[in-house]
C-alpha cells in the first residue's frame, strides 16, 4: 500500500519529514507522496530518510486554485525540489499565505483578541504559514481550547476573521506542473466530485482525482470513482495525514486509506515522456 497525500512541518504538519518516513515504515507503506502546502522544502530530507528505510518518496505539493465553486486543492506529483519555475511560483504563493495570515491577525485583534503575527510565526517555525498555525497560536494564547474551535469561531470560511487567498487558475498550475513532467490531481472534492465538474476540470488540465480520502463518505467515494473511470481520469488517494498531534477530523492516520501501488504505476504511465526528467 501507498499514501499519496500527507504533510510535514515544512507546511502545517506536526511531524518532521524524517518522522513522516519513519511512520510510513512503521505502518508498512511502500511509498508516499509528501504533499506540503505550497512548498517542496521537506522533500530532500524525506528522500534521505526514505533511502535509509526503503520507502519511495514521490515529489509532491498541494496547490490552491480557483474553480467555479471557489477554492480547490490540487495535488501536484512528480515535482522536483529546486526547479526554478516551480520555486518562483511557490515563493509568490507563500508570500500570499503570509499576507493572509497577517490580515487574519489584524481581524482577530479587531475582535478584541490578544494575538500577533509573531505568535503565528512561532507556530509556523519558518514553514509555509497556514490557518492551522493561526489556530495553534490562538490555542496557545488561551483564546480557544481546541484547534477546531479556532476554525469554528474565528478563521473558518464565513467566520469573522476569515480571509480569502489570491488563487491561480487550475489551468495555470496544471500547465506549470505538466511542463516539468508532472501530473495534477484534485484533492478531497467531496460533493463537488460530480461527473460534470470533473469533465470541466479535465478540460482545464486535470489528470487525476483523489477518490480515497478520509473526508469522503461511502457515496461520495463511489460517485467520484465512477466519474473518474467514465472520464478516463487517474485515481489517487491518501490520508491527508498531518502528524500524530493533528486533531482535525478530516485527516486520518498515515496509510489508512488503503491505496494500492498499482495506482502509482498508472500515474507514471500518464506522464509525458518528452517532459520527464531522467
Amino acid at each position: 500500500m501507498i499514501d499519496l497525500h500527507c504533510h510535514s512541518t515544512a507546511s502545517d504538519g506536526t511531524a518532521s519529514p524524517t518522522d513522516v518516513i519513519r511512520t510510513a515504515a512503521r505502518v508498512g507503506l511502500a511509498a508516499i507522496a509528501l504533499t506540503d502546502h505550497d512548498t517542496t522544502a521537506g522533500l530532500a530530507e524525506a528522500r534521505s530518510a526514505g533511502a535509509a528505510l526503503g520507502i519511495e518518496v514521490i515529489g509532491g505539493c498541494e496547490f490552491s486554485v480557483g474553480v467555479e465553486w471557489g477554492e480547490m486543492h490540487l495535488l501536484g506529483y512528480f515535482i522536483e525540489p529546486g526547479d526554478a519555475d516551480i520555486e518562483s511560483f511557490l515563493i509568490a504563493a507563500r508570500a500570499d499565505r503570509t499576507r493572509r495570515a497577517n490580515e487574519m491577525v489584524s481581524r482577530l485583534v479587531g475582535l478584541g483578541l490578544r494575538v500577533s503575527s509573531d505568535d503565528v510565526a512561532r507556530e509556523s517555525l519558518g514553514a509555509a504559514v497556514g490557518r492551522p498555525h493561526v489556530a495553534r497560536a490562538l490555542q496557545v494564547l488561551g483564546h480557544v481550547q481546541t484547534i477546531q474551535q479556532a476554525f469554528d469561531r474565528y478563521i473558518g470560511r464565513g467566520r469573522p476573521a476569515f480571509v480569502e487567498k489570491v488563487l491561480p487558475s487550475l489551468a495555470q498550475v496544471a500547465d506549470l506542473v505538466h511542463a516539468k513532467g508532472g501530473l495534477v490531481s484534485a484533492a478531497h472534492l467531496k460533493g463537488y466530485g460530480t461527473r460534470n465538474n470533473l469533465a470541466q476540470l479535465k478540460a482545464n488540465g486535470l489528470d487525476a482525482v483523489e477518490t480515497r480520502h478520509p473526508s469522503h463518505s461511502g457515496d461520495q467515494l463511489a460517485n467520484i470513482t465512477g466519474a473518474a473511470l467514465a472520464l478516463g481520469l487517474g485515481r489517487t488517494g491518501g490520508s491527508d495525514w498531518h502528524g500524530e498531534l493533528d486533531p482535525t477530523a478530516t485527516h486520518a492516520t498515515l496509510g489508512s486509506q488503503h491505496v494500492p501501488d498499482e495506482w502509482l504505476a498508472e500515474l507514471r504511465d500518464r506522464r509525458q515522456p518528452t517532459a520527464m526528467t531522467p
